[in-house]
């Protein structure tokens, strides 16, 4: 299918997922890249405790928090 044709049944609506291998899909800026950090013990403790209460894994919350802090600082920079 020419792109031309894509973008067409896309701006009409048109289902266009038989036409996109979804399993090879990417959101650009969303990689994945491994750091290590080391916290004190008394963090690792209450990290879990909080990771547990949500249901959730220790590196989910901290993700969680992360995000939740540099979302807030990307906020204050603009006003």
């Amino acid at each position: 299918m020419k792109a031309t044709e894509f973008d067409s049944k896309f701006d009409n609506g048109e289902d266009i997922t038989d036409s996109l291998d979804l399993p090879q899909a990417k959101r650009p800026g969303y990689e994945q890249q491994q750091i290590d950090v080391d916290f004190p013990t008394w963090m690792v403790a209450a990290l879990d405790q909080e990771a547990k209460r949500l249901g959730v894994t220790r590196q989910s919350i901290i993700k969680i928090w992360i995000a939740d802090r540099l979302a807030k600082l990307a906020r204050s920079s603009v006003d």
